[in-house]
């Protein structure tokens, strides 16, 4: 063995500390959207280091020689939140979602859906989605395996927050399924049985490290809920450690008792009543509307080989849902952006996904609102408000921007990503 000169060591020294220094890099931004107080601020400059934003101020902190991403014609916004996704899960506008679900947990293996929902997940850091709330229907906590996988740098996506199987009532979501053939919706649902094993549940998916815990207040079409008491005991549970849980409920009456059993959101809530908004303001517990616009139900209805034209309920649908949103709104309740958006209408699970903030706009929301509920308002409910959602000392370098003016032209604005930035890493950049 050759002797350990003095000079490889120095080389080696140098070359380590070349390695080992913070990337850094500075955003010059034209307007800069302040998710926490919802307002749009000018000329502002975004220090990152590694994956942290270290300062925001104006261009005087810019020192010589900074490398820097000019973004001085665009708005500059915190990686956007889709906080109600399903990545492993799809069907087309045709197929029944009991049938989809059946042939998925038993024609398709875990690795191909695991390879698919990484597919997935991929394409919401191309639409500027840099987190998102995946709640179940993703196999026996897949969601969780993609979630790590991502974290370790393992396959490229979103910061997922994995809720592991659904907890339902017998049968779940899935209509139809026979007696004997009961097993398949264990493989997709945590089917509740008594209020001992609703607490037992929620140790079982702690222990498997999921971010929350989502419960199906309701089951529609199957004809069932769970009772209060434990629905109850599953919010007692996860609060003891610290894990929230949100509640999918179409019914007036399952978003109701949902309430009452102190759930932190409601997903969907379809039908509300004001004296459930009313206690919804009251509990602080946040709603998830997942809408969609005209343009995302007439491709749906378009590819399922219908016309939209001939669809008159769908005008009473816009205004029911538009109307709910607004009723919520004035209530006091706090709305998070979620799409819901697994079926597959020829464009990515991204791109879809935006469509809740068109469907938001069409309903009347004012555009910075929707902003906030799909960064700030929407983290504060992960408790993450200080990580993500908002831009600010400390944070995660979560950054896209954005080329037009967001509050005269929003959809099209928000549709024109020209750069994404997660965890400190450019995943787009089309600045001509």
């Amino acid at each position: 063995m050759k002797p350990f000169h003095s000079f490889t060591f120095l080389l080696i020294c140098c070359t380590f500390c070349v390695f080992s220094q913070e990337n850094e890099l500075y955003l010059q931004a034209g307007s800069l959207y302040d998710s926490e107080r919802n307002t749009i601020l000018k000329n502002r400059v975004i220090h990152v280091k590694d994956n942290k934003i270290f300062q925001i101020g104006s261009p005087e902190i810019l020192p010589e020689n900074a490398v820097i991403i000019d973004l001085s014609e665009f708005t500059v916004l915190p990686g956007l939140i889709d906080a109600h996704t399903h990545v492993f899960f799809s069907q087309e506008p045709q197929e029944d979602f009991a049938e989809k679900s059946v042939s998925t947990l038993t024609l398709e293996s875990t690795a191909l859906r695991t390879l698919r929902g990484a597919k997935r997940a991929r394409s919401y850091l191309d639409a500027g989605i840099t987190s998102i709330k995946d709640l179940g229907n993703s196999g026996l906590f897949l969601d969780v395996a993609l979630r790590d996988a991502i974290n370790e740098g393992t396959v490229e996506g979103p910061r997922i927050f994995a809720s592991g199987p659904i907890m339902a009532a017998a049968g779940g979501q899935m209509y139809g399924v026979s007696h004997d053939h009961q097993e398949l919706v264990n493989l997709e649902y945590r089917i509740i049985e008594s209020v001992a094993d609703a607490k037992n549940a929620v140790r079982e998916h702690i222990n498997q490290n999921v971010d929350i815990i989502k419960i199906c207040a309701d089951n529609l079409p199957n004809n069932i809920r769970l009772t209060v008491e434990e629905m109850k005991a599953i919010v007692e549970t996860a609060h003891s450690y610290g894990i929230t849980v949100t509640a999918h409920s179409v019914t007036n009456q399952s978003a109701w008792e949902a309430a009452i059993a102190g759930v932190d959101g409601i997903e969907h809530g379809f039908i509300l009543a004001d004296s459930t908004l009313n206690l919804m303001a009251k509990k602080n517990i946040y709603l998830v509307p997942t809408e969609n616009s005209r343009s995302y139900m007439n491709a749906y209805y378009t590819l399922a080989g219908r016309n939209p034209a001939e669809l008159s309920w769908l005008d009473n649908y816009f205004n029911k849902s538009g109307e709910r949103l607004n009723r919520a709104i004035k209530s006091g309740v706090t709305i998070v952006a979620g799409s819901d958006n697994y079926t597959y209408i020829q464009i990515s699970a991204g791109a879809s996904s935006k469509d809740m903030l068109r469907a938001y706009y069409e309903a009347g929301m004012e555009p910075l609102d929707i902003l906030q509920s799909a960064t700030f308002l929407s983290a504060k409910h992960f408790k993450k408000e200080k990580e993500i959602g908002i831009l600010q000392e400390g944070s995660f370098a979560d950054i896209i921007a954005v080329k037009g003016d967001i509050e005269k032209d929003f959809y099209n604005t928000m549709e024109n990503v020209v750069f994404v930035m997660k965890d400190g890493k450019i995943y787009l950049e089309d600045l001509d």
